[in-house]
């Protein structure tokens, strides 16, 4: 069994050949507007999976996400090639959804930050609604206590 820490390197260096491998051998079209995004190994070193993102519509991720596995089998050979491990691990790709959670996540802060500014105005002109200080004792009171 491999460690963790030599997992992460073969997954970073698997990301890479894939990544090139799209770029040069590959000649579909469907995966010209494809950018690899991160790689994980198991700790065994038998399966990787690869993270993608696509820039376009749903048709355009469909579209990728049929192109990469018929390019499987062409990318798997380069990964062999590149790597120095006894057996070539399986491939699996997973699109990324990690841009969309984070363009939902601007979303929500931006609307966060509107809510805010407009309670900041509504607080620049607010009065007290009693004595500013409601725990204030008068002079009085506290002779007696």
């Amino acid at each position: 069994m491999a460690d963790s820490a030599r997992a992460s390197k073969l997954a970073q260096r698997i990301k890479v050949v894939v990544a090139e491998g799209l770029r040069s051998r590959v000649k579909d079209p469907r995966v010209e507007g494809i950018t690899v995004t991160d790689a994980r190994v198991t700790n065994d070193l038998q399966h990787a999976t690869i993270y993608y993102t696509v820039f376009g519509d749903d048709t355009a991720k469909s579209e990728a996400a049929i192109g990469l596995e018929r390019a499987k089998g062409v990318l798997r050979a380069e990964v062999g090639k590149n790597i120095t491990v006894r057996l070539t691990p399986t491939l699996e790709f997973i699109a990324d959804v990690i841009p969309e959670n984070a363009s939902n996540l601007e979303a929500l802060l931006r609307v966060a930050k509107d809510r805010d500014a407009k309670l900041a105005e509504l607080s620049a002109n607010a009065e007290f609604a009693g004595d500013a200080d409601p725990y204030k004792k008068d002079e009085e009171d506290a002779e007696e206590a």
